[in-house]
C-alpha cells in the first residue's frame, strides 16, 4: 500500500492550496483518512479527519479555513486550505486506516509528506 501526497508548495499569507493524497495497492477498503502536520521543532498534530461515511473533524486551529474531503472511488483524500497563515507552515502527511482483505485487521499507512510554506 502506498499513499502519495501532492499539492504542497510556497504560498503567501491569505492564499490557498489544495493537497491530495492517493492510496494505491491491494486494498479491500479504507476507513478513516486523515491529514497531520509537523512543524520544525514541534510534535506531529492531527489537522483533519474524515470517515468513510463522510463525517469530518478538524483541529481548532484550522476550523473554518480548511476543508477535508474524499473520493472513495479514487481512494483519494483532499485538504483544501484557505486563508493560510505563516503558522500553517509544516510538512503535511496523510494517513489512512486500511483493510487489505475482507477479514484482515485494520492497519495504518502513512504518506511521505509534502511541504507547505506560508511566507511573504
Amino acid at each position: 500500500v502506498q499513499l502519495v501526497e501532492s499539492g504542497g508548495g510556497l504560498v503567501q499569507p491569505g492564499g490557498s492550496l489544495r493537497l491530495s493524497c492517493a492510496a494505491s495497492g491491494s486494498i479491500f477498503s479504507i476507513n478513516t483518512m486523515c491529514w497531520h502536520r509537523q512543524a520544525p521543532g514541534k510534535q506531529r498534530e492531527l489537522v483533519a479527519a474524515i470517515t468513510s461515511g463522510g463525517t469530518t473533524n478538524y483541529a481548532d486551529s484550522v476550523k473554518g479555513r480548511f476543508t477535508i474531503s474524499r473520493d472513495n472511488a479514487k481512494k483519494t483524500v483532499y485538504l483544501q486550505m484557505n486563508s493560510l497563515k505563516p503558522e500553517d507552515t509544516a510538512v503535511y502527511y496523510c494517513n489512512a486506516e486500511v483493510r487489505l482483505k475482507i477479514f484482515s485487521a485494520w492497519s495504518d499507512y502513512w504518506g511521505q509528506g509534502t511541504q507547505v510554506t506560508v511566507s511573504s
